[in-house]
C-alpha cells in the first residue's frame, strides 16, 4: 500500500505512534510518506519506503495568523496525486481531520483517497470537546471513512462528547527490541554519581501532565531519608514552574533536566521508577514504555491508565494530586528491591503481550484493507 500520515511534528504521544507507525509499515512493506510542517519527532531516517514531504506556509499581511490548515489540504491532495496514494490516515483530529477531508474532496474527481482518523486524547477531551470546536470536531470524525482510537476509555468518551461509535479501538504500541532493562549502563552513573535510585519522568511538560507534583514527589521521598535522584525528560510550558518548585522545596540538586530525547529507552533501561501524575491520560505511552524497560509506574488512576498498569503488579495507582501516596508508593518500590524487580519483570511480560508491535501494527493493517474494501 502507498500510505499518507500527517502527525504533529512536536514532542507527544500522538507524533510518536504516527512515526512508529510509518517506520512498522515500511519494515512490513509499504510505501509510507510522512506530510507534515517538519520532520515527526523519532522519525530519524529517510529513504527507501519512508518519505517526508513538508507542508510549506505562505507569508501574506493579510492573514494575521497562517492558514495552516488550507496549506496542509492543498499539500495532502499533491502528494495524494502525484504518489497515487492508497489512503491517508492523520493522527489527532483537530485540524488534521478536516485538512484531510478538504484534500479528499478536492481530488475526488481523480481519485478517492479514504481518510482515516486516529483519535489520541486531548482531540477529544480537551480540544474537541469545547464548545467552539466540538461541531467542526464532529463533522471530522462523521465524514471520515474510518476512525481509531488508542483505548477504550478514549472510545466511550468519543462515543459520549460527539454521540458517534463507529470506532475501532487500536492501542499504542512497543517494539520490544528497542526498550530494555541496561541498569549498568554508564548513564546511570552519570545521572545518579553517588549511587542514587532514579525517578524517571517523561513528558512534553504540560500543566495537563502535572511535572511540578514529580518535584513534590522527590522532596517527600528524600524527607523520608531515602537517597534518590529525579530525572525530567522533555521540555514544555510548565520548564519554569517545575525549577522553581524544586528550588523552593530545597531538591534543586537532585532534579536533572535532560531535555527532549529522540531515545527515550536510554533514560528509562536506567530507571527504577517512573513517575506519570497527570490529570488526563487516554492512552498512557510513557507508562507502557517504561514497563517494557521494566520499570514500574507511579501514576494517577485515570483515563486509559488503568489499561496499561496492573495496579499492585506493575505499578501503583493513586487520585490526581495525591503526592502523599504516590511518595509512600516510591518508597515502597525503593526500599523492596525484590518487588520493584517483581514489578518490573511483570511489567514487561504484560507490555510485550497486549502492546508489541507484532500484536498491534497487523491490527492497523487489517484496518486499512478494511476501509480500502469499502471505497466507494
Amino acid at each position: 500500500m502507498n500510505i499518507g500520515i500527517t502527525v504533529y511534528p512536536s514532542y507527544g504521544g500522538s507524533g510518536i505512534v504516527g512515526s512508529e507507525l510509518g517506520r512498522e509499515l515500511a519494515l512490513r512493506g509499504h510505501n509510507v510518506h510522512f506530510i507534515s510542517s517538519s520532520l515527526p519527532t523519532r522519525l530519524t531516517e529517510l529513504g527507501g519506503r519512508v518519505h517526508f514531504h513538508e507542508v510549506e506556509m505562505m507569508s501574506y499581511p493579510l492573514f494575521e495568523h497562517q492558514p495552516y490548515t488550507l496549506a496542509l489540504a492543498t499539500k495532502m491532495g499533491t502528494v495524494a496525486r502525484a504518489e497515487n496514494l492508497d489512503l491517508l490516515h492523520v493522527h489527532y483530529a483537530i485540524p488534521h481531520s478536516i485538512s484531510a477531508i478538504l484534500a479528499r474532496e478536492s481530488i475526488k474527481n481523480h481519485l478517492y483517497l479514504p481518510v482515516i482518523t486516529t483519535l489520541h486524547g486531548t482531540d477529544i477531551t480537551l480540544v474537541g470537546a469545547d464548545r467552539s470546536y466540538l461541531p467542526i470536531t464532529r463533522y471530522g470524525i462523521q465524514q471520515s471513512d474510518g476512525v481509531t482510537a488508542v483505548s477504550k476509555f478514549l472510545k466511550q468518551a468519543t462515543i459520549e462528547t460527539f454521540d458517534f461509535d463507529e470506532i475501532e479501538v487500536i492501542p499504542n504500541f512497543i517494539c520490544p527490541d528497542e526498550y530494555r532493562r541496561d541498569a549498568d549502563s554508564p548513564l546511570r552513573t552519570e545521572l545518579a554519581p553517588k549511587g542514587e535510585k532514579i525517578l524517571v519522568h517523561v513528558s512534553n511538560f504540560r500543566a495537563v501532565k502535572r511535572p511540578v507534583d514529580c518535584v513534590e514527589i522527590l522532596a517527600k521521598v528524600l524527607q523520608k531519608g531515602a537517597r534518590a535522584n529525579l530525572v525530567m525528560v522533555g521540555d514544555g510550558p510548565e520548564y519554569s514552574a517545575i525549577k522553581h518548585r524544586a528550588k523552593l522545596l530545597k531538591v534543586s540538586d537532585n532534579v536533572n533536566f535532560v531535555g527532549k530525547q529522540a531515545k527515550i529507552a536510554d533514560y528509562l533501561g536506567v530507571a527504577d521508577v517512573s513517575l506519570l501524575p497527570s490529570e488526563l491520560e487516554s492512552f498512557g505511552l510513557a507508562a507502557l514504555e517504561a514497563q517494557a524497560c521494566e520499570v514500574p509506574v507511579v501514576a494517577s488512576r485515570v483515563g486509559g491508565v488503568p489499561e496499561v498498569i496492573n495496579d499492585g503488579e506493575t505499578g501503583f495507582l493513586s487520585d490526581i494530586g495525591d503526592t502523599e501516596k504516590m511518595s509512600a508508593d516510591v518508597l515502597k518500590l525503593l526500599s523492596d528491591e525484590k518487588m520493584r524487580l517483581a514489578f518490573g519483570v511483570k511489567g514487561r511480560e504484560l507490555a510485550i503481550s497486549r502492546y508489541s508491535t507484532e500484536k498491534i501494527i497487523p491490527q492497523y493493517i487489517k484496518f486499512y484493507e478494511k476501509i480500502l474494501a469499502s471505497k466507494p
